[in-house]
C-alpha cells in the first residue's frame, strides 16, 4: 500500500516565495501541495473545499496579519501550522507570539545563496513540513528521501565517544535539554517553573538562525532563572540556562577545572541538524559524566537518542517526556527504545524531577 503523502496548503502574499515553497515541498514524494494561496481570505475558501494536513503561513499579509489568521484557524479548525518568515531580527518576537498561539513549527523562506547551504535549507523546510504533519495539537499539557547531505553523520563528526576516563563529579550537577518540534512551549513551561538558584542548563531546541536570541530574550522575561542566547565561552553556573545558537553552528560542553562552559563551533549537520542534541549530549557524556543530568523532549526524528544513551552509559541521570504530552513522540520515542532513560515523564513533572535529580 502507498505511502499517504502530506497534503500541504501554502499561504504567502509573494507570488516568487510560493513557487519556491511549492518547487521545494514538492520534490519530496512524501509531500503534495494541494494550493497555494495569497491571502488568509483565499485560503479559507481551499480549506473549505479540502482539509490540509499542513498549512505554511507568512507572517506578514495584506487583509489579515497572520498571526489574526492561525488565531481564527486553531479556534475553528485546527491544524498543524508551519510559520514562514524572512526572519529578521525584529520578527522574531511576532514569531514568538505565533507559537503561543498554536504554530508548531517556523521555517525561513527561501532565499539565495550557495548551493550546499541551499539544499541545506530546502532539506529543513521539508523535514519541518513532515515534522508538523505528525504534530498532535492540544497534547501539550494532556526512512526519508532528501537532496543535499545524503549522509546522516552522527556526533563523531563533531567528536569521538566518550571513553571510560569521562569526568568524574565536580561539586556543581549541569543539565543538558534536548527538543524540536512543540518544544519551544514546552521548554518554557519546564523553566518556568524553576526557582532562581536552579542547576546551570545548556539546552539545544532546533530552530532557524538569529530566532533563538529573540527565544531567550522571552524565556528570560518569563522565568526565575536568567536565560540567554549562548555565546563562545559562556560559563555554564546555577541560576543560568544558555539557548545554543541556532542554525549555523554546534554547541557543546567543555570543562576547565571545576568550571563547565560552552564552545560554540562550526560543523557538518549532525542527525541532519545544527545545533544537534547528540553533539550536545556526547560532550556532556565526556565532560561531565555522573556529574549530569539528560532530558529529551518533544520533536520528530532521533536527534538525541544515541546521545542520551551515551550520557546514560557515563553515569548521567536520563529521562524523556512522555508520549501523551509530546506534540511529535519522536525524540523521545527513540530513546526509550535505545534503552537511554532513567524515568518518563509528563511534561508537567519534568522540572520537579530535574530539580530531583540534580541535588545527588
Amino acid at each position: 500500500m502507498p505511502k499517504k503523502t502530506i497534503r500541504v496548503l501554502v499561504i504567502d502574499d509573494s507570488a516568487s516565495v510560493r513557487q519556491a515553497m511549492t518547487a521545494i515541498l514538492s520534490a519530496d514524494p512524501e509531500i503534495e501541495v494541494i494550493a497555494a494561496a495569497s491571502d488568509p481570505f483565499a485560503a479559507a475558501r481551499y480549506i473549505q473545499a479540502e482539509m490540509p494536513d499542513v498549512v505554511t503561513l507568512d507572517v506578514e499579509m495584506p487583509r489579515m496579519d497572520g498571526i489574526t489568521f492561525l488565531r481564527k484557524l486553531m479556534s475553528q479548525c485546527p491544524v498543524p501550522v508551519v510559520m514562514c518568515s524572512s526572519l529578521v531580527e525584529e520578527g522574531s518576537e511576532t514569531l514568538l507570539q505565533a507559537m503561543e498561539a498554536g504554530a508548531v513549527d517556523v521555517i525561513l523562506k527561501p532565499r539565495m545563496g550557495v548551493a550546499d547551504h541551499l539544499n541545506e535549507a530546502h532539506m529543513r523546510i521539508r523535514e519541518t513540513v513532515k515534522g508538523a504533519a505528525q504534530a498532535r495539537l492540544g497534547r501539550r499539557s494532556a526512512a526519508r528521501k532528501d537532496e543535499g547531505p545524503q549522509q546522516k553523520l552522527t556526533a563523531d563528526a563533531m567528536m569521538p565517544p566518550p571513553g571510560a576516563g569521562a569526568m568524574r563529579r565536580t561539586t556543581e550537577m549541569v543539565v543538558c535539554i534536548g527538543a524540536s518540534t512543540g518544544g519551544t512551549e514546552a521548554l518554557r513551561e519546564v523553566l518556568e517553573a524553576l526557582p532562581a538558584n536552579s542547576p546551570g542548563i545548556v539546552v539545544v531546541q532546533h530552530m532557524p538562525e538569529s530566532f533563538t536570541k529573540a527565544f531567550a530574550k522571552r524565556l528570560n522575561g518569563l522565568c526565575k532563572v536568567d536565560v540567554k542566547e549562548a555565546e563562545n565561552g559562556d560559563t555554564v553556573m546555577r541560576g543560568h540556562v544558555l539557548i545554543a545558537p541556532g542554525g549555523l553552528r554546534h554547541t557543546m560542553l567543555e570543562r576547565q577545572g571545576a568550571r563547565y562552559y560552552v564552545s560554540v563551533r562550526e560543523g557538518p549537520l549532525v542527525s541532519r541538524h545544527r545545533p544537534s542534541v547528540d553533539v550536545l549530549f556526547r560532550s556532556a557524556a565526556r565532560t561531565a559524566g555522573s556529574n549530569a543530568v539528560g532530558i529529551i523532549m518533544t520533536g520528530m526524528g532521533d536527534d538525541g537518542a544515541r546521545g542520551l544513551l551515551e550520557m546514560k552509559e557515563a553515569g548521567a541521570r536520563t529521562m524523556a517526556q512522555d508520549e501523551a504530552t509530546s506534540i511529535v513522540f519522536g525524540m523521545p520515542k527513540e530513546a526509550i527504545a535505545r534503552g537511554a532513560t532513567d524515568r518518563i515523564l509528563p511534561l508537567g513533572q519534568i522540572a520537579n524531577e530535574l530539580l530531583r535529580a540534580s541535588q545527588r
